[in-house]
């Protein structure tokens, strides 16, 4: 194998940052009434501002997530020296694609209108910007491609405006009227997501001028034969905790009363496990490679919010991985929890702000609560 690097990065955030006072302006009321639970998540999890690709002022959606992820990637072309026509493969991920068929890479294809390429699709949640970067690390490395262009991007927003949620308090009217709010498990993501883009470049030689980011390797580990479902759309989660799929349901009006389409969350379980396996998947990749805290210079940690930042930091005390918080880079609170897209965007914003120096080493770690999906990363700047 030779080595790869990371050589540029392009970052696309739709439209004005929305603040927390205007999410509602912009997603819309359900059932006409403001939320009750919105300010205590928007408390815990710390965003102040975040990017929706939606018209404040007509409600109308502005970018497609092709179209998010076209924009990247020509931000990308922009930044570096390789241009549309010498990409040799281009891999995307992400959670929220315009449509099932076809898959999310083929519509970027068609949206940039570069020459013939491999292109491959990654789907999942957090993860699927990182399974789509390791696949392009993988090819670079192997040899067969000399370059990459890997993206995780987001349009979260789209599914979360009011309207799509009417059917569902049609159905439940009674019920309402003794608990005016959807449920917490759909109504806590309304306040978590966003949208986003994000492009890398991988190639097979570092920049002749300013820095690179040698990929030393790239760990995806999963705990889905331990725990059940935890985020989910497309279906509803029974009591004994397995997922019955939209496929099952014989009554198409019940896809619609019940919110099968709308992206849910067990926060319990969320909040129970997500910080503890993430411990478990990092003992293995610290044995592994031998990896040591105190060689690392940065640590990106993707986590949806900042209630768990304190959390993380404890169970890493715990195993002996001090990694002290001045030296952890996010920007969750500005940029918003964009999902496959967040780990590139804060990437890119730790590449550009002039912060690097030769060797430093970059430690990422990203957790996926779809069904307990987990990435490490660690990059050395050249």
């Amino acid at each position: 194998m030779t080595s790869a690097y990371i050589t540029g990065l392009g970052v696309f955030l739709p439209n004005e940052p929305v603040n927390n006072e205007e999410i509602e302006n912009v997603l819309g009321l359900v059932n006409g009434k403001p939320s009750r639970s919105k300010n205590r998540i928007l408390k815990n999890n710390g965003i102040k501002s975040r990017y929706y690709a939606i018209d404040p002022k007509t409600g109308k959606q502005t970018h497609t997530n092709a179209q998010l992820t076209a924009e990247a990637v020509r931000i990308l072309v922009k930044n570096t020296n390789i241009s549309l026509e010498e990409i040799e493969c281009l891999v995307c991920g992400t959670s929220s694609p315009d449509q099932i068929i076809p898959n999310h890479a083929l519509m970027v294809h068609g949206e940039l209108g570069c020459p013939p390429c491999e292109v491959v699709a990654t789907s999942g949640v957090c993860c699927s910007g990182m399974t789509a970067f390791k696949y392009g690390y993988m090819n670079v490395s192997s040899g067969w491609s000399k370059n990459a262009v890997t993206t995780g991007s987001e349009l979260a927003s789209t599914a979360f405006k009011g309207v799509y949620f009417q059917p569902e308090i049609e159905a439940k009217i009674q019920d309402l009227e003794a608990k005016p709010i959807i449920a917490f498990e759909k109504d806590f993501l309304r306040w978590m997501l966003s949208d986003a883009a994000a492009a890398v470049l991988i190639t097979d030689t570092p920049r002749q001028n300013g820095i690179s980011l040698r990929i030393d390797w790239v760990e995806i580990i999963s705990f889905a034969n331990e725990l059940e479902t935890c985020m989910y759309a497309g279906g509803v989660k029974r009591v004994d905790g397995s997922l019955q799929g939209w496929r099952e349901v014989e009554n198409p009006e019940e896809l619609w009363k019940e919110s099968y389409f709308a992206l849910k969350q067990d926060v319990k379980l969320l909040g129970e496990n997500v910080v503890s396996y993430g411990k478990k998947g990092l003992l293995q990749v610290r044995d592994k490679y031998n990896l040591k805290a105190n060689e690392i210079t940065w640590c990106l940690p993707h986590y949806s919010s900042e209630h768990f930042r304190q959390p993380l930091y404890d169970e890493l005390m715990e195993i002996g991985f001090e990694i002290p918080l001045d030296k952890w880079f996010t920007n969750l609170t500005y940029k918003g929890n964009t999902g496959s897209a967040s780990i590139f965007v804060m990437l890119e914003e730790l590449m550009s702000s002039g912060k690097l120096e030769q060797g430093d080493k970059i430690f990422c770690l990203v957790p996926e609560s779809a069904r307990f999906l987990y990435a490490y990363m660690l990059l050395t700047v050249v």
